[in-house]
């Protein structure tokens, strides 16, 4: 399991705790017929790529991956060893897989957001705030894609509310 998290978050621990009861439900029991290798690697891009390395030196079986980031540095080591990920943004316009539909490849997951969503996030703020003009946005390229990005685009703000025709 790779996450893109320090070893002390709680919102890991709590993810790699219910990842280990559904295995057992499973009858997956971690030291009797299961093995579980963790890498907390934060959120540096140095530690995600050099535990991404670890992990597929290690010939696990199958990975689990938080963060797109995390899915990014493992495509980089192996297009073998299946990839389960959660907590990516766009999957399909990272490239990580082809479709929901057929991922192809060795990624499979579940996608965060619906980027439509961004449009909703704009509307819903200018009924709160009426009188927002401007709406300032940070974004991090290298770890998340454009998507939001293009949606908030679509979105136009007349009259001090987001246009119905474009962020319904």
């Amino acid at each position: 399991m790779l996450m893109g998290l320090d070893a002390n978050d709680p919102e890991g621990q709590s993810e790699a705790s219910t990842l280990k009861k559904g295995f057992q439900k499973l009858g997956w029991i971690e030291g009797r017929n299961l093995q579980l290798e963790y890498r907390w690697s934060g959120r540096e891009a140095n530690r995600i790529q050099a535990s991404a390395k670890e992990l597929v030196s290690a010939a696990v079986e199958v990975i689990v991956a938080r963060s797109t980031p995390a899915v990014a540095a493992l495509l980089k080591e192996t297009r073998t060893i299946p990839i389960v990920f959660s907590y990516v943004v766009d999957p399909v316009g990272s490239g990580f897989v082809q479709s929901f539909a057929r991922p192809g490849g060795n990624v499979t997951g579940f996608q965060v957001y619906e980027f439509t969503i961004a449009g909703k996030w704009l509307q819903l703020l200018t009924e709160v705030a009426p009188s927002v003009r401007r709406i300032g946005l940070i974004h991090n390229p290298t770890t998340a894609p454009q998507g939001f990005l293009r949606a908030g685009d679509a979105c136009s703000l007349k009259s001090g509310a987001a246009h119905p025709d474009t962020c319904s």
